[in-house]
C-alpha cells in the first residue's frame, strides 16, 4: 500500500510538471546557442580567409551539436594548416588556433611551381621569392622525407643544400650553395 501511494505521487508530479512546462512560453521560446562568431588565429591574411570560407557553413550552426573532427577534417583539407586547435567559447563563439607547416622547398609538377611543406603536402606557389632548396625530378614526397631525416641525423645542415636531384630510381643528389655536387647512393647514403 505503501509503494502504491509512492507511484501515485511521482505521477502526480510528473503530470503536474508536464503541464506547467507546457503553458510556460519562456520554456516553448528556448532556443539552444548556435555560433555567431569564428576567430582564426595563427595565419596570415590570404590564408585566414581560405579558412574561413571553408567554416562559413559552420555559422549559425548550433554550437553543441558541432562535431571537432569534422571541423578539423576541413581544416586540414587547407594545405597550409599543419596542427590545430579547436574552442568552443560558450555561448556562440568559435575560437580556431592553427600553426601553420614550415616550407622546406621548392619543386615544379605540370608547369607549376609547389612548396614542399613540413606536413607532407604539396602547396602552390604563391609569394615569388623564398630561399629553399629547389628539387629537380618527379617529386615522391616519402622519399624526399626519408632524405630530409637522414640529413638532421647527420653533422650536414638542410640549409647548405641549393639545390636536390630526384631520380627515377629513387636515388638522390645534392648540390651545396657552394657549389658541391654529392651523388648520394641509391641505399644507406
Amino acid at each position: 500500500m505503501h509503494q502504491l501511494i509512492s507511484k501515485k505521487i511521482i505521477i502526480y508530479l510528473f503530470l503536474f510538471l508536464l503541464l506547467a512546462t507546457i503553458n510556460n512560453s519562456s520554456i516553448i521560446d528556448f532556443r539552444l546557442p548556435k555560433i555567431d562568431k569564428i576567430e582564426i588565429s595563427g595565419l596570415s591574411g590570404d590564408d585566414s580567409e581560405e579558412i574561413k570560407k571553408k567554416i562559413e557553413n559552420l555559422k549559425f550552426k548550433n554550437i553543441f551539436f558541432i562535431n571537432r573532427f569534422e571541423v578539423k577534417n576541413i581544416l586540414f583539407s587547407v594545405n597550409t594548416v599543419e596542427q590545430l586547435s579547436i574552442f568552443k567559447n560558450y555561448p556562440s563563439t568559435l575560437k580556431v588556433d592553427i600553426k601553420k607547416t614550415k616550407f622546406l622547398a621548392l619543386t615544379k609538377k605540370d608547369g607549376i611551381d609547389y612548396l614542399v611543406g613540413a606536413n607532407g603536402k604539396l602547396i602552390k606557389k604563391n609569394k615569388p621569392t623564398y630561399e629553399l632548396p629547389f628539387i629537380f625530378g618527379n617529386l615522391d614526397v616519402q622519399e624526399f622525407f626519408k632524405l630530409k631525416k637522414n640529413i638532421d641525423k647527420s653533422i650536414f645542415d638542410f640549409d647548405q643544400i641549393s639545390n636536390l636531384y630526384f631520380y627515377k630510381s629513387k636515388r638522390w643528389d645534392i648540390e651545396t650553395s657552394k657549389g658541391y655536387l654529392i651523388k648520394l647512393p641509391k641505399k644507406k647514403y
